[in-house]
């Protein structure tokens, strides 16, 4: 690992605690309690794709959400700057983590082979 993965990891790191930091002091109580599975530095640190758990949110709640992320990203954004002491903060990209459900659907199907295997064999 070089020097400029090991800072942009160090940066996602931060991010991932700042934004969770930034959500705690919205009024709104669905960005308060939204929850920041990870942070994707991209190269440059110019961009930072933010990933948000789904929890309980329905389609049409992930959209209000994201609407309203996008509008308060710039605030976030200042909040990230004062926190880490930065000159410039990276654009911030919300969208909802959905590599849960295919890690659990790809455990879903190599337990049905496992099963069919197993019976296959008795």
């Amino acid at each position: 690992m070089n020097t400029s993965e090991v800072k942009r990891l160090r940066a996602a790191s931060a991010l991932k605690e700042v934004i969770c930091e930034a959500f705690g002091e919205f009024e709104d109580e669905m960005l308060r309690g939204l929850c920041v599975t990870d942070v994707e530095c991209k190269k440059g640190r110019f961009d930072a794709f933010v990933l948000l758990d789904k929890g309980p949110f329905d389609a049409r709640e992930q959209e209000y959400v994201l609407s309203r992320l996008k509008r308060v990203s710039g605030v976030i954004e200042r909040h990230i700057m004062a926190s880490e002491g930065w000159v410039k903060s990276p654009h911030l990209h919300f969208k909802f983590d959905d590599r849960l459900e295919y890690q659990n659907h790809i455990d879903a199907v190599f337990a049905k082979v496992a099963k069919e295997l197993e019976t296959g064999h008795k």
